[in-house]
């Protein structure tokens, strides 16, 4: 019985050292120690490189956050048509966009996935370990080696985790440790702000939200459609509205909202900005006025930095009608950027697009040029045909100016280069029917037709622009009301007196009219009208083509003329020469008319002003 408690006491004891040893061997493993003497003296030295990681990793999220998942950037300018580059300066900080246009107006997408920003930040820890400063342990008579380090990050909801292997040896005269592994966590709800910013971004390129409100802002603050009841001219300037919408912009999408909890409505008139979109995230969006912004407008009646709606009304049909009114409709191509910033009291996850308005429309007919890689064909790229100009004034001289050259080819327009010398040499893609752009300071934008498929060469004389003040002469005397000067060509440019009077205007053909309007207190009165218009039998009758004749009233408000027309005329096909304009001021003398005192005078003078001509010296 003796020797067989001696032999189980044996046997216990192999079993609790083989268990011991397991323990010992799995917690060196686990913690990358591989000791010379066993010491843990060395704790120091791997916490704070432990530290150091943290302390890189929370560098490069918050380098990451502020740039929109990018760590590196690389900038590519924008053009005139479309002033974006492909990133954003937001207070010193260039961050790349995650939807923008190239120069010559393509579609982009430059949109991080989770897995890219992982390796970015991973390279980026990876790259600054150098810095970790052990001077104090140097100091303090350890030896320290490493190996070439390597990171893995992994972005999670509410944490980030960074793993890295490199062997850390330290030492000192008596003992020595080494450790491969190090793993450190750190709190951050990067994860989350990008879910969000994907599920935002993703919104607006199913919905166009952002371009559906802007599309709102330019009908609320800037004239699209309308009538202005009146026989007088109705003119805006495309700054003033330009300005208009840039503040309309300013304070409008600041106060979008998505759904969730992190705002207080202050009435049931709010619920217009909250975007039908849920988020766990905290959101704020900036748009300023000074940030690159492009606004087009076009339509009858725009020229020479007015938009002007003429009156309708006032002449043979005018004792028919019984008032004036002046109809409009504005087209507007308008692109802007807008940050679109997740945050929360520490972090800050913030991307930029650009809204674009394509005619009054959201710009989602451009999603449809990309192909199933979400990229467009851009054929721009491809430059392969040489392309020689020459630049000439109406006199054949060569135009020494630098002025910038363009291809536009369809719906695609590339950016060439600039003119040195009269001369431009370059490469143009390839294309039937494409038009040659020439646009500088000093001359009128030309367009010549070229194919460059077979065309190599071309001579392109250009119309020099002359800044000329327009001097009015109303009867002989000088202008006392409103005018509204019109010079229709190819290169037209109108003024509005006396508030805007000066314009830009080459040698060539136009149209000129002259509408001088005065103060007028005629008050058309309220009145009732009967129309009528044949409309289908209904039944039987309808079927076979049977009409009657159905009448309405139509109720005319009273309307008050605040200006009537009182002198004026037009002249067609009127040549400009140079001599008119090389001295900056433009005289034209125009007739006077009687100051309306009715209906029939101001009917009256309508009739005379189609007769009357315009003087120009």
């Amino acid at each position: 019985m003796l020797r067989n408690r001696g032999g189980q006491l044996t046997v216990i004891v192999i079993i609790a050292a083989v268990i011991a040893l397991g323990v010992i061997a799995y917690a060196l493993y686990s913690g990358g120690f591989l000791p010379g003497t066993g010491s843990t003296e060395f704790d120091p030295v791997f916490n704070y490189y432990s530290e150091c990681i943290k302390e890189q990793a929370k560098i490069a999220l918050d380098l990451s956050g502020s740039q929109g998942g990018h760590m590196n950037t690389e900038y590519i300018p924008g053009s005139n048509y479309a002033p974006f580059s492909n990133q954003l300066n937001f207070l010193g900080i260039p961050v790349p966009y995650w939807y923008y246009l190239t120069s010559n107006g393509l579609v982009k997408q430059n949109v991080p996935s989770k897995s890219q920003i992982e390796k970015e930040i991973a390279d980026y820890i990876q790259n600054n370990l150098v810095s970790c400063d052990f001077e104090q342990f140097y100091s303090g008579g350890l030896y320290i080696n490493f190996s070439n380090p390597s990171v893995s990050v992994k972005i999670n909801r509410d944490n980030v985790d960074v793993k890295v292997k490199n062997k850390v040896s330290v030492s000192s005269y008596e003992s020595s440790a080494t450790k491969s592994d190090y793993s450190v966590r750190i709190e951050s709800k990067f994860g989350t702000f990008y879910d969000d910013a994907k599920a935002i971004y993703e919104k607006e390129l199913d919905d166009a939200f952002l371009e559906n409100y802007s599309m709102d802002f330019v009908r609320t603050y800037a004239p699209v459609d309308g009538v202005e009841v009146g026989c007088g001219v109705k003119v805006w300037k495309i700054a003033d509205v330009e300005n208009r919408l840039k503040e309309a912009f300013t304070a409008n999408i600041a106060a979008l909202k998505f759904k969730g909890d992190y705002y207080v409505l202050k009435n049931k008139t709010s619920n217009y900005f909250v975007i039908d979109q849920d988020v766990d995230s905290s959101v704020n969006l900036v748009y300023s006025s000074q940030w690159p912004t492009r606004v087009e407008i076009a339509g009858q009646g725009v020229s020479g930095g007015l938009m002007v709606a003429k009156p309708i009304g006032n002449d043979d049909d005018f004792g028919t009608m019984g008032f004036c009114y002046a109809p409009y409709h504005f087209v507007y191509d308008v692109s802007y950027p807008v940050m679109i910033q997740l945050y929360n009291n520490e972090e800050l996850f913030q991307f930029p697009v650009v809204v674009v308005v394509d005619k009054n429309m959201p710009r989602n007919s451009l999603l449809a040029e990309y192909n199933d890689q979400g990229e467009v064909a851009d054929f721009c790229e491809y430059l392969t045909q040489s392309v020689n100009l020459n630049l000439l004034d109406s006199n054949l001289n060569s135009v020494n100016d630098k002025l910038d050259i363009s291809y536009q080819c369809f719906n695609q327009k590339c950016s060439l280069g600039q003119s040195a010398n009269g001369k431009f040499i370059g490469k143009a893609p390839a294309c039937v029917n494409g038009y040659i752009i020439t646009e500088g300071d000093g001359y009128a934008k030309k367009s010549v037709l070229f194919s460059s498929n077979r065309e190599s060469s071309a001579d392109i004389i250009l119309d020099k622009l002359y800044n000329v003040s327009v001097d009015l002469s109303v009867g002989g005397h000088s202008l006392s009301g409103m005018a509204l000067v019109s010079f229709a060509g190819e290169n037209g440019a109108s003024a509005f007196l006396p508030d805007s009077k000066n314009m830009k205007l080459s040698e060539g053909l136009y149209n000129v009219t002259v509408y001088v309007y005065g103060n007028s207190s005629l008050t058309i009165p309220a009145s009732t009208k009967t129309q009528c218009t044949k409309v289908s039998e209904s039944g039987l009758l309808g079927i076979f083509g049977g009409t009657k004749e159905q009448c309405y009233d139509i109720s005319i408000p009273e309307t008050k003329i605040e200006y009537g027309l009182i002198g004026g005329g037009k002249v067609d096909d009127q040549y400009i020469l140079p001599e008119m304009l090389s001295d900056g001021v433009l005289k034209i003398e125009v007739s006077e008319f009687p100051k309306p005192s009715s209906l029939e005078q101001l009917q009256y003078n309508y009739e005379i002003f189609n007769s009357a001509g315009v003087s120009l010296e």
